[in-house]
């Protein structure tokens, strides 16, 4: 099994680029495990972590409703922003500057083939990033991403997910507002859920910036303690 990760931070990238090149990682490491198994190869199968910030896109998942979107592409365009529908689960998310984006394209192969388990594990690694913050971040029964407050009135959402796994490879991943324009919220429903409102790191902290890439190097520390893997 390997374990090591290929990390690649990609900066600014738009999200049709970055989709693609998601695809052309998977579609690698899935050819690798389909040659082994038809020819029993025993050939090494990749894993990578893609960091990057998108340029303002919203995003619909595969069970995803259109009617969450508030706004028509005239209005978008008027945003500098685009839209796409993808293939990953969950529903309507946005990406933009100040937001940290990742993307694991791993085989579970090379750790734990439990797709719940791999999901709860990127909520762990959001946590605990975030307690270093002195932020008490959570879980939302029923609802997906990482939280603050849950269960009262000022519920809110500091982190989106949406997974994409097929062969027990994995893509898409996690938003981390860090410094982000929240007003862009404001054009959706996030994730489909009503009356719940979205924060971003520095807001929290009531800072104007937070170091981007100081929860970059917290977020890795994590997800390497979690996964037992090594970043190369």
């Amino acid at each position: 099994m390997n374990k090591q990760i290929k990390l690649q931070d990609l900066g600014l990238k738009d999200y049709k680029q970055t989709w693609d090149y998601q695809e052309q990682l998977f579609r690698g490491i899935v050819d690798t495990k389909i040659k082994n198994r038809r020819e029993a190869a025993g050939l090494e199968t990749d894993n990578f972590f893609l960091f990057v910030e998108h340029p303002h896109v919203y995003t619909l998942g595969k069970s995803g409703d259109m009617s969450n979107l508030l706004v028509d592409v005239a209005q978008l365009k008027a945003k500098n922003a685009t839209f796409y529908k993808v293939n990953r689960g969950g529903d309507i998310t946005y990406h933009g500057p100040g937001q940290i984006v990742g993307y694991p394209i791993i085989d579970l192969d090379n750790f734990f083939t439990d797709i719940h388990k791999y999901l709860r594990f990127l909520e762990e690694m959001i946590i605990l990033t975030l307690a270093e913050y002195g932020l008490k971040a959570e879980r939302s029964p029923g609802e997906t991403g990482v939280w603050l407050d849950v269960g009262t009135p000022f519920a809110r959402k500091i982190c989106a997910m949406g997974v994409r796994a097929s062969r027990w490879v994995t893509m898409h991943g996690f938003a981390l507002n860090v410094n982000a324009n929240l007003g862009y919220f404001d054009l959706m429903i996030p994730c489909g859920i009503r009356g719940k409102a979205v924060t971003s790191l520095n807001v929290e902290l009531a800072q104007k910036t937070v170091d981007e890439a100081e929860v970059k190097e917290k977020l890795l520390k994590h997800f390497c303690h979690l996964f037992e893997a090594e970043f190369l």
